[in-house]
């Protein structure tokens, strides 16, 4: 294996650990770094990221690690998620969605439909910049398409955002003329 190689994966085990510790202290709101540490290296072993006595060492250095970068803090001895962690968590979810596509597509289109006010323009630039991520395409400025289930980040789309009276989720059974999409998608 090569340096690059070697390099890749141990980042990518670092980009979980830091996950499974961001979720953790998230799920639990506020909790001591005691408490997390048993549950991420749990989740850790489960994963076969920890083969070796040194876990706890390795959870409290990342801990640090996050604390030093300003995602997590400490208060009144508890570790708590920063306004930054938090994004930091979503954006790493959006990454891992994006990533997982199901091995057969229902041939089935969700659209996504949403009329924002003009004086909630940087929403609106934002939430088409995250569809974007995602892997949604543009049909037209407020209509964008994704040929994959996705109602529940969506649903938390919504609810972060504070727009869930200005979006609309259909699952359409076809589209007229979506060679093009059905091309871009690589679907049937």
């Amino acid at each position: 294996m090569g340096k690059q190689e070697r390099e890749s994966r141990k980042r990518t085990k670092r980009n979980h650990l830091r996950k499974i510790i961001l979720e953790t202290v998230k799920t639990a709101g506020v909790i001591s770094l005691a408490l997390v540490a048993p549950n991420v290296v749990g989740a850790m072993t489960k994963l076969g990221m920890l083969p070796s006595p040194r876990q706890n060492d390795v959870v409290n250095r990342s801990s640090r690690r996050l604390v030093k970068s300003g995602l997590m803090e400490w208060k009144d001895s508890k570790l708590r998620l920063t306004a930054k962690g938090e994004r930091t968590l979503r954006a790493l979810a959006l990454r891992e969605f994006s990533s997982t596509k199901p091995i057969r597509w229902d041939k089935k289109w969700r659209v996504l439909i949403f009329d924002i006010p003009e004086r909630r323009k940087g929403l609106r630039l934002k939430l088409r910049s995250t569809l974007r991520t995602i892997g949604f395409i543009r049909l037209q400025d407020s209509v964008w398409v994704y040929p994959y289930d996705c109602e529940d980040l969506i649903a938390l789309l919504k609810a972060d955002f504070h727009i869930g009276d200005d979006v609309l989720y259909m699952i359409v059974d076809s589209i007229e003329r979506d060679t093009e999409l059905r091309r871009h998608f690589e679907v049937g």
